[in-house]
């Protein structure tokens, strides 16, 4: 039923745009495009983990148009300015988002988004998953492993802190699940992106983020952190000493993000192809594969119809979870 779904809403926006140009003139729009330089929103801040995906798919996109794509970053809201910039935006393949999970998180976290996460943009591939996030914390907190720090929350209930991105952002979503499986009361603290609420953890001022690796890694392997498990249902290889959430002993904990692209529903489906094809290709790459698996991430690369589908069935997940940490929609 969902793939039934998928696959008439995927037709749907692939038409809508053609149905106001002549063959002639959606073939001449697509063989030239792109003719211009490309803008690439991004709704968190420069520094964020969605940077290394994006950047190494456009770069494949810069050499093979000979177009630059230029990265116009749109923050706040957790992600929704950035977002609806791009549900607004001309359906004519120079406006793309990237960004990740957060896209079908946000349906369950806003009473009222000024956009429809599936039905108002075209999926064109998921690029990426994670391993999950980290649970790091500084080195002052007394803590060595995921035991350790609960037993340290229990002991001090509303006195540990966990920075985030902002509500409903994936550090967000990773924490308050562990916080809500284990029963401990830790005290949220949103920033606006990653990067500002990342330097306060390094900085001490906070104790703890459930962070990417792509971010946290490096600062696990100076020291500057110290990782304590990890979200999703397999070991990270950069941090292969770190165990997952389960094999830490919380059964069941399996979190994983993805990184997407999607244009305005209702672009013409012979640029979403075109785009899509430069994307497989670029993540196919070698030195793609290379860049990808050094933040801590999985190269996928799937289609437009099985990005839509997929989607769907997140949007469907991301829910569930809201009802499991009790997130009152904002």
């Amino acid at each position: 039923m969902r793939a039934n779904v998928a696959a008439r809403l995927f037709i749907r926006h692939g038409l809508s745009a053609a149905l106001l140009l002549t063959p002639a003139a959606v073939f001449a729009q697509a063989d030239n495009y792109p003719s211009k330089p490309v803008r690439i929103v991004v709704p968190f801040s420069p520094g964020s983990p969605i940077e290394l995906p994006a950047r190494a798919v456009t770069q494949r996109m810069m050499e093979t148009f000979g177009q630059s794509f230029v990265f116009d970053y749109r923050t706040g809201a957790s992600g929704t300015i950035g977002t609806e910039a791009v549900a607004r935006a001309p359906k004519d393949g120079y406006t793309m988002l990237i960004t990740n999970c957060s896209h079908s998180a946000n349906p369950a976290y806003f009473k009222k988004l000024p956009y429809d996460a599936i039905n108002d943009f075209q999926p064109v591939s998921q690029i990426n998953v994670t391993y999950g996030n980290l649970l790091v914390i500084h080195p002052s907190v007394p803590a060595h492993n995921v035991k350790e720090f609960i037993a340290l929350a229990r002991a001090r209930p509303g006195q540990l802190h966990y920075a985030s991105a902002g509500i409903g952002s994936p550090p967000h979503v990773s924490a308050a699940l562990f916080a809500a499986m284990t029963g401990i009361d830790l005290i949220h603290v949103p920033y606006k992106g990653t990067a500002v609420a990342f330097n306060d953890v390094l900085g001490g001022h906070i104790e703890a983020m459930v962070a990417s690796p792509t971010t946290a890694v490096p600062y696990v392997h100076a020291g500057r952190l110290r990782a304590l498990g990890i979200g999703g249902p397999r070991r990270q290889p950069q941090v292969p000493e770190v165990p997952t959430f389960n094999e830490a002993g919380l059964t069941g904990f399996d979190l994983t993000c993805y990184h997407g692209i999607w244009l305005p529903a209702g672009t013409p489906q012979m640029i979403v192809r075109k785009i899509y094809g430069e994307v497989v290709k670029a993540v196919a790459l070698p030195e793609t594969k290379r860049m990808l698996a050094e933040g801590g991430l999985i190269p996928v690369g799937s289609s437009p119809e099985e990005f839509a589908e997929f989607l769907l069935k997140d949007v469907v997940r991301q829910a569930e979870i809201t009802k499991q940490i009790g997130l009152e929609p904002q």
